[in-house]
């Protein structure tokens, strides 16, 4: 029953959506109390755990994606935007601009949570499809399955790395072994997939699509914009102090060294949050105060970065919401009670119970955690599986389908502008092959290691 009913309001709030044009919020609000009536979770309890999904998801996202909305906004007002658009245009060529997109999104996405490394790259984006006069929604798709692949695949995302310990696997041959299956799954989720939608349905590919996330976005000319190097380098500065703090925790878990005062600043700077903010202080810089551009113009970019977030926040809370209600109404355990005592192969198993946790949990990273916890005993009855790949396939099954419970469904839908149904035709196919073919090359990587 806790299936059923979870699937009853993934169809009432498409219904509430599609058929009555209520707000996005609201029918997210209005769905969660009649989820949370019907899984059977006491009356008094069902606003605090509204409460605690909205507040968890928006406490964990918000400071980052806050932050940083504002530095991409900066990097886009100075003309930094432009200037490394303009680069990847006459570099690779606008037939080619696609795997452009795919390889500055594969760098940033190896150590940025998908939300930062969103809201940093979609001004990019943006600015490179309107000099193309081509839609987002072309570019965007393969920068969104890049980061997906990304994020569920490699350390030191914190779902990958977590489910990495838990299962005593080489963190290093995950990161090694993932690029390797990443890199194939992107190409025929994020490039070839998208390439047969826009065959089958043009429509969906407008260059004319209104994107009011974005908000408005200046003109420039190419010589008055700050140089390519500095540009990109701005906008990959949370990426550098990420990467420091993780290749820190690394060497120490392998050498196995204490903390000392370095170590613990290090870790401190490759916080998501504290490299925002870091970065946000150095852009001010690099993209104002060196170029003579006053303070309160960079400070009008900020205000305008996030006046143009406030519903997007809000969605994705009640996005949250929803999620936590499902979790507290036990639909993640009564998955769990599915699979006890099973004979299934531990591969197989890690993939197939993270899949049916993010369908219906919404989030990757708890599909992640709470998968680890009912493959353990498994992989104790099998000695010679091997853990890499069984760590791989968890993460694998932890994109699965994409849909109305997950943040990054909304943060696609609403900064490409896109309707409900465009995003399940393209997001929601996106993540279901990534998470398919994932796992296809997991399971032929087992024939041969």
């Amino acid at each position: 029953m806790p299936l059923l009913y979870t699937a009853i309001g993934v169809i009432l709030l498409l219904i509430l959506i599609m058929g009555f044009k209520l707000n996005t919020f609201f029918s997210l609000i209005i769905v969660s109390f009649v989820v949370a009536l019907l899984l059977g979770i006491p009356p008094e309890n069902i606003v605090a755990s509204i409460e605690s999904g909205l507040g968890g998801t928006l406490g964990h996202i918000g400071l980052i994606f806050g932050l940083g909305a504002m530095l991409g906004k900066l990097i886009a007002d100075a003309g930094g935007a432009h200037r490394i658009a303009m680069t990847l245009i006459n570099k690779f060529g606008e037939k080619q601009i696609q795997w452009a997109v795919v390889i500055a999104s594969f760098i940033v996405g190896i150590t940025l949570f998908y939300e930062v490394a969103f809201v940093l790259l979609i001004p990019i984006i943006f600015t490179i499809a309107k000099e193309l006069n081509i839609s987002i929604i072309k570019l965007g798709l393969p920068m969104s399955a890049t980061l997906l692949a990304t994020h569920s695949f490699l350390p030191p995302h914190p779902g990958a790395t977590a489910v990495a310990s838990e299962y005593g696997a080489d963190i290093g041959m995950v990161l090694i072994i993932g690029i390797l299956i990443a890199i194939p799954t992107v190409i025929i989720a994020g490039v070839l997939y998208p390439r047969i939608v826009e065959r089958f349905m043009p429509g969906i590919f407008s260059p004319n699509r209104k994107v009011e996330s974005i908000g408005e976005q200046k003109q420039f000319e190419l010589e008055d914009t700050p140089g390519f190097g500095i540009s990109v380098f701005t906008a990959i500065f949370p990426v550098i102090l990420i990467t420091l703090g993780s290749a820190i925790d690394m060497i120490q878990k392998t050498v196995g060294f204490e903390d000392n005062s370095f170590v613990v600043f290090m870790r401190f700077i490759g916080n998501a949050s504290t490299s925002i903010v870091i970065s946000l202080i150095f852009a001010i810089y690099t993209m104002g105060i060196a170029r003579k551009i006053p303070i309160k113009t960079m400070m009008n970019s900020c205000s305008q970065a996030i006046n143009v977030l406030g519903m997007l926040l809000l969605i994705i809370g009640g996005g949250g919401a929803l999620k936590q209600v499902l979790i507290d109404g036990g639909v993640g355990d009564y998955i769990a009670k599915l699979f006890e005592d099973t004979s299934i192969s531990p591969i197989l198993l890690a993939w197939t119970v993270a899949a049916l946790l993010r369908i219906a949990l919404g989030s990757g990273t708890v599909a992640t955690l709470s998968t680890a916890g009912l493959v353990i005993p498994i992989l104790s009855q099998t000695p010679d599986v091997n853990l890499v790949l069984v760590t791989l396939a968890t993460g694998a099954g932890s994109c699965m389908a994409s849909h109305v419970n997950d943040a990054a469904f909304w943060m696609v839908k609403e900064y490409m502008g896109m309707s409900l149904k465009e995003t399940f035709a393209t997001y929601s196919v996106i993540s279901t092959i990534t998470s398919i073919v994932g796992l296809g090359f997991i399971m032929l990587l087992d024939l041969f290691i």
